[in-house]
């Protein structure tokens, strides 16, 4: 594993779009592509990433605007974990591993030459299986750790209406007021 290389069983050609696409152009790029995340590319040059989860994240925190109307760019990270062709397989799953990703874009020279995945490390290499699925199982761990930290610090109370918009829910005590989900969410 130590001299087989990123560049050697790397995904060459990602799935990438240009950034002008809205958020509705990604969704349905990874429908019609069958890919869970998209390259933000502009003449071999990586500008952003986006995957599934920031779309739904979209939908979420900007529920009134029109996944058309949202540049994916604008709510791509823009410091994105990259690795090189050259790198052996070993490092990038350390590298994975570390960082809890999945994937990672392949940079050579600044330029955009390929995407390595958690899947095309197992296709090459399945004894890794239990190291990768490990790598999965802390993740899971780690957010419902979030979860219950989150709901320590904001304390649900019961029924009733929300202070900010008058609509019955489940409230939520934010800085002395009763709010519910939604209103709990703008601030």
């Amino acid at each position: 594993m130590d001299k087989i290389l990123v560049a050697d069983i790397m995904t060459r050609d990602p799935i990438t779009i240009e950034p002008g696409a809205t958020l509705f152009d990604c969704a349905k790029m990874m429908v019609k592509k069958k890919v869970g995340s998209l390259l933000i590319v502009h003449k071999k040059k990586l500008l952003g990433f986006i995957d599934e989860k920031d779309i739904l994240w979209a939908m979420i925190k900007k529920s009134k605007e029109d996944l058309s109307k949202i540049m994916a760019l604008d709510i791509a990270p823009r410091k994105i974990a990259t690795i090189n062709p050259f790198i052996s397989i070993k490092e990038a799953v350390k590298k994975m591993k570390k960082l809890k990703f999945e994937r990672l874009p392949v940079l050579h020279n600044g330029e955009l030459v390929g995407i390595i995945t958690s899947k095309d490390i197992l296709e090459f290499y399945p004894e890794l299986y239990s190291e990768l699925d490990e790598m999965s199982e802390i993740r899971e761990e780690y957010r419902k750790l979030l979860r219950v930290k989150k709901a320590q610090i904001i304390p649900k109370t019961r029924d009733g209406i929300c202070e900010e918009c008058g609509k019955r829910d489940i409230l939520f005590k934010v800085n002395g007021m009763l709010m519910c989900e939604a209103c709990r969410s703008k601030i």
